[in-house]
């Protein structure tokens, strides 16, 4: 069965420009991993990922596996992995299983498979997941809008953690963020002006030329994102 993994790495000081430029080399080992069949090397901006400049201490791997033992594989013994850890001050990685999922990624879909069915709790942590490829003349007002709204995120009660990243600065950017339920996350999402208020404006301007949007169920969480698991104490 397919699995989808996040991992939001930190890297240790003096190693910036190692990981700028594997923005640049990694791709093609990663394209090379056994059971890899999608994945996003991605960076990361300022004030949480969603401030205009980039932070190159942070960066992001999202992923699609064939299987759990794929994932575990890669993690746990692939050389490439190895490197990344030994460079990093640290790095949290949650297991995801798609609940929903609409749009394209570079004209894929790949959370397009059924996990099972999700557990009978509506308490359980749930992630989503927001990408677009902004349309050039549309970028000033994309970051007008959404910079101090996606900002702003971070602080929404019932929130975990929130993070913003992009395959390439300014144009291709993406919103991830871990919730304590689904309630909580629906409750930002339709309540909060400033966030209907940017839905609105992103379908009335014709922001992107390509979007995608999904929920997770959390399968785990292991390591740690600003010194602490953001799902301590949830996933059991």
């Amino acid at each position: 069965m397919p699995h989808t993994t996040l991992t939001v790495f930190t890297l240790r000081p003096g190693q910036r420009r190692w990981g700028l430029a594997q923005m640049g080399t990694s791709p093609a080992r990663l394209a090379q991993v056994p059971g890899l069949t999608f994945f996003k090397l991605m960076g990361s901006g300022a004030r949480n990922g969603f401030g205009f400049w980039p932070n190159l201490d942070r960066y992001g791997l999202m992923a699609v596996w064939a299987d759990a033992a794929a994932a575990d594989t890669f993690f746990n013994q692939h050389p490439l992995w190895a490197n990344y850890q030994q460079r990093s001050a640290e790095l949290w990685t949650v297991a995801l299983a798609p609940l929903k999922a609409h749009g394209l990624w570079d004209g894929q879909t790949p959370f397009d498979y059924s996990p099972g069915p999700p557990p009978a709790s509506e308490g359980a942590p749930l992630a989503v997941l927001t990408r677009a490829s902004i349309r050039l003349r549309k970028t000033p007002r994309f970051w007008q809008y959404v910079e101090p709204t996606s900002a702003a995120l971070a602080e929404a009660a019932g929130v975990r953690a929130a993070i913003g990243l992009g395959e390439l600065p300014v144009v291709r950017q993406a919103t991830f963020s871990v919730w304590e339920s689904a309630r909580a996350m629906q409750e930002y999402a339709y309540r909060d002006v400033r966030h209907r208020e940017v839905i609105k404006l992103t379908r009335a301007e014709n922001w992107y030329g390509e979007e995608l949007f999904a929920r997770f169920r959390v399968l785990s969480s292991t390591g740690t994102l600003d010194g602490a698991d953001p799902l301590a104490g949830l996933l059991f």
